[in-house]
């Protein structure tokens, strides 16, 4: 059953009882990766695992998406200021305990690449909390293997 989650801003990226915030440098530039995540939507699920739809709606002011094992979110873009930033807030999800939620991708330039960065900032039931606590070794693995698909797909890496 889907619910909707409390309106944050993208100050709760700082400000979240929870927050888990990963980075790694790839090879393919700032804008390449930034048309990546805030103009081709529907191209997540080529390089993100999890997603298997990412669909923009009105007009790219909010954003469908469908993870593996049946979540499903529907976001507002809180920020897309190219090729620096790109944030959601969640604002219906059928995850059970969550009460906010915003991801957070900062991208800046690393050498002749990226330093990609991506914080989960969340609040929920204190079990959601606790879980999603737990969950932070899985998100990064997560956060890997996408980031080095993405990287891979935009032809800024080898195969690894």
């Amino acid at each position: 059953m889907a619910h909707l989650l409390r309106e944050v801003g993208l100050d709760f990226v700082g400000s979240a009882p929870v927050r888990h915030v990963f980075a790694r440098e790839i090879s393919a530039p700032p804008e390449a990766v930034y048309r990546a995540l805030a103009e081709d939507v529907p191209g997540w699920p080529e390089w993100f695992g999890a997603v298997t739809l990412a669909r923009p709606l009105d007009d790219g002011a909010r954003r469908e998406v469908r993870l593996k094992g049946g979540t499903r979110f529907e976001e507002t873009i809180l920020a897309a200021k190219s090729p620096e930033v790109y944030a959601y807030r969640v604002d219906l999800t059928n995850a059970p305990g969550a009460r906010a939620m915003v991801e957070e991708w900062r991208l800046a330039p690393a050498g002749a690449g990226t330093r990609v960065q991506w914080t989960f900032a969340v609040d929920g039931t204190a079990p959601f909390r606790v879980a999603f606590g737990f969950a932070k070794a899985g998100l990064a693995r997560t956060f890997r293997g996408a980031v080095g698909a993405l990287d891979r797909r935009l032809g800024g890496a080898q195969a690894r």
